[in-house]
């Protein structure tokens, strides 16, 4: 059975191309999760599937702004030493 979410990804290096990678899940929460990973890491993300099709260019993008909100809540609480509930009353990303 086919998982309804995969992530082809690569580390970027400054000289050589990396071999590509795959991430499987049928959980949208845990693949944005990843998502923010690979972000953090500056990892090149080549494609986000979902049931084995290319997503659409506004799926695509919502997928990785959701992602990237949830890496700007997580360090702003790291940083500020605030709790998730303070970080989205001042800065509005966590849900």
């Amino acid at each position: 059975m086919m998982a309804k979410y995969s992530i082809e990804y690569s580390p970027q290096f400054k000289q050589r191309t990396a071999q590509t990678s795959l991430y499987s899940g049928d959980d949208p929460v845990a693949c944005e999760e990843f998502l923010t990973e690979l972000l953090e890491r500056g990892y090149r993300i080549q494609a986000i599937r979902h049931d084995g099709l290319d997503m659409t260019r506004p799926e695509f993008d919502k997928m990785i702004k959701t992602a990237a909100a949830m890496l700007a809540a997580r360090s702003i609480c790291a940083s500020l030493g605030i709790s998730t509930e303070e970080e989205h009353h001042r800065f509005g990303f966590t849900a």
